[in-house]
């Protein structure tokens, strides 16, 4: 099943895909919701409810004036209020270009357990302009990701019955401000403002029973559920970045149970994987810089394009704006 968050006269709805078409949820059948908080909360009530209502628009149910093509709807983030947003660190491919890249050693406890950090919830956003301030255009970069977001509650939660607190998946764009990253972690502490302007997930939400033919085992001595899903961005209509999904180390199952030791998850807590290799122009400069000095560094830029996709998870497109605040915290540094 695919949800998504739209507008609809003026206000947010959660919505049914099928065939191209987005259903208003709540039309199709009076127990259903019309956002994704309340989907969420009541999963297990209604996640039933709105499954036999995608059957009977497959099998043929229409209603004047419900359904609206997909291409003409203002798409929102498909869980526009999350409860929290966490981001991890499971492509090991990643990390070790990256640490290459610096001329260090693969941390070796990266195969020890998933780490994972909090990001700002309140700067979620899904398809359309990107707003940053002129702090965030010095190094700004994508991440390419894809998301989880959590459909029940639990504590201490084991990743042998994880994947059943999984809601669905989404792709997942970790926007960054490289000069402020590194300066603040220069401190040890962070990312701060580095990551809390901007993160973007959509266009869609997709359950893991639409997910079933794209599954395949996970790395070996790990637990969890794995998708054979290619993953692309285009910044400018030109290719910049490929993955795969499957090539995750750790499993969304392994980072919920690192994350709901001793704390509670709520339905609406949103769970990134962290960046796939080749996903960031961070990895990318780093590595052309490696095989050849003179590499011209590439960052993202006023009026950038930036589309990414996922195999079953659809198109998420963006594009950078410039906030017309001229307002920076760089050049707040004192004792320079």
């Amino acid at each position: 099943m695919k949800l998504v968050t739209y507008v609809n006269d003026g206000h947010e709805q959660l919505g049914l895909i099928v065939n191209g078409n987005i259903y208003p949820l709540d039309g199709l059948h009076n127990d259903l919701p019309n956002s994704m908080a309340m989907f969420l909360n009541f999963w297990d009530d209604l996640m039933p409810l709105a499954l036999a209502a995608e059957r009977r628009i497959k099998d043929g149910f229409s209603r004047d004036g419900l359904a609206l093509p997909y291409e003409k709807a203002e798409i929102l983030a498909p869980v526009p209020h999350p409860t929290s947003c966490r981001d991890g660190y499971a492509f090991r491919q990643h990390v070790a270009a990256a640490r290459r890249n610096r001329k260090v050693d693969m941390i070796p406890e990266f195969d020890q357990y998933p780490i994972f950090y909090f990001t700002n919830h309140n700067s979620i956003q899904g398809p359309g302009d990107i707003v940053c301030m002129p702090d965030h255009f010095k190094k700004l970069d994508f991440e390419l990701e894809a998301a989880i977001v959590i459909c029940r509650p639990g504590r201490n939660i084991r990743a042998a019955e994880a994947d059943e607190y999984i809601g669905g998946l989404m792709i997942m764009n970790d926007m960054s401000a490289r000069t402020l990253q590194m300066e603040e972690m220069l401190l040890n502490l962070g990312p701060a403002k580095g990551k809390d302007f901007c993160t973007v997930i959509g266009p869609m939400l997709v359950t893991l029973d639409e997910l079933e033919e794209y599954e395949v085992p996970c790395k070996e001595n790990h637990t969890g559920r794995s998708w054979n899903l290619k993953m692309k961005c285009w910044v400018n209509g030109q290719q910049v970045s490929e993955g795969n999904l499957a090539d995750m180390d750790w499993t969304f199952a392994e980072i919920i149970e690192r994350c709901s030791y001793g704390v509670d998850l709520f339905p609406g807590d949103v769970i990134g994987s962290g960046t796939v290799g080749t996903g960031c122009f961070l990895e990318l400069n780093g590595t052309g810089k490696l095989n050849n000095p003179d590499y011209p560094e590439q960052w993202l830029q006023e009026g950038d394009v930036v589309e990414m996709e996922i195999d079953a998870l659809g198109k998420l497109s963006n594009t950078i704006v410039k906030d017309e605040s001229d307002f920076s915290i760089l050049g707040l540094k004192k004792n320079v």
